[in-house]
């Protein structure tokens, strides 16, 4: 008993000494420990909150508390028809989420100018596992979620590390 507990108290150290982290974890800034988003649609706003609260931070419940205000604007999700079947089925899609954004203070000084964020994906829709396509199709839009709020957060990493020098 006392051997396994050894080895686990020897392997988490070790992981935490290689820089181990969870997957989603994100080191913020300290600028960015209390982040307040503004716009954005409800799954985009979930994204944010699972990665402020897996990185040791809080999001804000208003303006004034935020470190960082991040403005979202001109949020669109669309599904395209790339290629049909001989019975005029759908086949392929394309999805496009496209996003702009800009970072400002709780004063509301502009921190970078307006950017774009634009995501593709494509899958197979196969007509014989319509249910199970609807899946993963919801599956992939949550997936370019996460990947805008990793780039969001990204970016304001470097302007805001820019900043401090």
């Amino acid at each position: 008993m006392l051997i396994n507990k050894t080895v686990i108290v020897v392997v988490a150290m070790m992981l935490s000494a290689c820089g181990y982290h969870l997957r989603g974890a994100l080191e913020l800034p300290a600028n960015m420990k209390n982040v307040y988003v503004e716009g954005g649609s409800v799954p985009l706003l979930d994204q944010f909150k699972q990665v402020v609260k897996s990185s040791s931070a809080h999001f804000a419940n208003s303006r004034k508390d935020a470190g960082i205000v991040v403005k979202i604007f001109n949020e669109d999700f669309t599904r395209r028809v790339l290629s049909l079947s001989s019975r005029g089925k759908s086949n392929e899609f394309e999805l496009y989420y496209r996003l702009e954004y800009e970072f400002a203070n709780a004063g509301d000084a502009q921190l970078m100018p307006r950017q774009t964020v634009e995501i593709r994906r494509e899958y197979y829709n196969d007509q014989q596992f319509v249910i199970a396509k609807d899946n993963e199709e919801a599956g992939i839009k949550n997936e370019m979620y996460q990947q805008a709020v990793q780039t969001i957060v990204n970016r304001a990493r470097v302007i805001l590390e820019a900043g401090a020098r």
